[in-house]
């Protein structure tokens, strides 16, 4: 299905200022290096400010400040933040796209005590389990498997292959991409003198709060007892583990394959690099900055610290050490070379009368 978007409804959504002709069309989107004529596109980088003059593109989003140094054929919009800007035109389009879909595909499994509100969408080969409550306007796509007991609050969207475990709660405007699963057993097992482990039931769920979104293959532990939680306006980037009573704060961000050990409570505004991993039953202060592939392995309680390496310390202190560590040859043959002036001064000396 192709939308029609002229560039006076664009810069409606985004609140931008026309150059150029108001009621040029596009129906899709391209990058500004190969754009073509009937497709946006947007400058952000600096470094791409060549292609704003080659583009074929009918309409450009640019930043409110952008100089033009050369003739421009396409119609411009201008804002404050046209990566911003792009994002929420992205969004909009979107949700056209998806809002249409409505309607109970078959085959489908749906228990008769599972209750579904108004223009819900569920793809083929779904299960909704017993006692499911799906709210308004939620998308269920093909072969999600929705456990007993389980809610998905309004607006919410379920990708294809994603399986939720019984006693779950997804919030409202939540998206969940594929193969995600939500609410597997947590890793408890109790070791026994014999040297052999013993399942320690896990009883608890996984809450998932509003306006968070999930990339595809994550999987979130349910909670021994209580809830393993992400809270509204969490980001998670694809293939990450999350385990047992784990708590995520308002608003953070974390990159793909990270993990996160059992118990530990991550802040707000938190930012996580890629494959970062913490130990369990850890305390992350709010705004902390965790560089890629960083062990945490202690607390963080100081807000707004960034820290980086295996074991992970100060950001700043670990450049240091960094650039120490390149300097270290260097730093031997200096060394060597002011051993053998010592040793020549002393052997000068003894054989001085």
């Amino acid at each position: 299905m192709k939308i029609h978007f002229s560039a006076e409804q664009i810069a409606a959504i985004i609140l931008g200022k026309i150059d150029g002709d108001a009621a040029v069309n596009v129906s899709s989107f391209g990058k500004i290096e190969d754009a073509l004529t009937g497709q946006l596109t947007f400058l952000a980088n600096p470094k791409y400010e060549e292609f704003l003059y080659t583009t074929k593109a009918s309409i450009i989003i640019i930043n409110d400040n952008q100089d033009i140094k050369q003739p421009i054929h396409s119609t411009l919009i201008r804002v404050k933040d046209a990566y911003s800007a792009f994002a929420t035109l992205l969004s909009t389009f979107d949700e056209l796209l998806t809002k249409k879909l409505t309607g109970i595909q078959d085959p489908v499994y749906i228990a008769s005590s599972a209750k579904l509100g108004e223009n819900v969408y569920v793809g083929a080969f779904a299960y909704i389990g017993e006692n499911v409550v799906i709210g308004n306007n939620v998308k269920i796509f093909p072969q999600v498997y929705l456990g007993d007991n389980v809610t998905v609050d309004d607006d919410s969207i379920i990708n294809a292959g994603t399986k939720i475990y019984h006693d779950c709660v997804v919030g409202k405007k939540v998206t969940i991409h594929a193969g995600t699963v939500i609410g597997s057993d947590g890793f408890g097992f109790a070791p026994q003198a014999d040297g052999t482990f013993i399942k320690v039931p896990q009883i608890g769920n996984v809450i998932i709060e509003d306006n968070v979104e999930i990339g595809a293959n994550v999987t979130i532990d349910r909670s021994t007892i209580g809830s393993t939680l992400i809270k509204s306006g969490a980001k998670l980037d694809n293939l990450i583990q999350i385990a047992h009573n784990v708590e995520i704060g308002h608003d953070t961000v974390i990159a793909a394959q990270a993990g996160i050990s059992g118990s530990t409570k991550i802040g707000n505004n938190v930012m996580i690099g890629g494959q970062a991993g913490f130990a369990g039953h850890l305390q992350i202060a709010d705004g902390s900055k965790i560089n890629a592939q960083s062990g945490v392995g202690k607390s963080l309680k100081v807000p707004n610290s960034s820290i980086t390496g295996s074991p992970a310390f100060d950001y700043v202190s670990a450049l240091r050490s960094q650039a120490i560590m390149r300097n270290l040859p260097e730093m031997e043959k200096r060394i060597k070379e002011l051993e053998q002036m010592i040793q020549q001064l002393m052997d000068e000396k003894i054989t001085t009368p």
